[in-house]
């Protein structure tokens, strides 16, 4: 059963949008709010690391955050938290009873 008191923190989820075109004919992306959002959410950082790469130094963490159960939530959006951007890479129903959803993220390592 999911815990209510467990969702402590304000989480913004936002979906990459096409936008406009910069000098070069390029689309430039930009991220809106799924609808819904602002939302509470019960946010675990399960891990850390440092690497280089390219030789700069770049740490990433992977992190766990459980909403109440949706459907309009994918891979590839992103969570905000404050100024932090977590990258969804799955997104894990509760499917039997349908009370949460698991979305294992990374933060760190580029903008979302």
């Amino acid at each position: 059963m999911l815990n209510a008191a467990a969702l402590r923190t304000l989480i913004a989820v936002e979906q990459r949008t096409p936008g406009a075109h910069d000098a070069a004919g390029q689309p430039i992306d930009t991220w809106q709010p799924v609808a819904g959002s602002p939302l509470w959410a019960d946010v675990r950082h399960l891990s850390g690391k440092e690497a280089v790469a390219a030789g700069i130094e770049a740490s990433t963490v992977a992190a766990s955050i459980r909403v109440r159960y949706r459907t309009d939530i994918a891979a590839g959006m992103r969570v905000r938290i404050g100024a932090s951007l977590y990258n969804i890479q799955a997104v894990l129903p509760d499917i039997g009873r349908r009370e949460y959803l698991d979305l294992p993220c990374t933060l760190g390592g580029n903008d979302g």
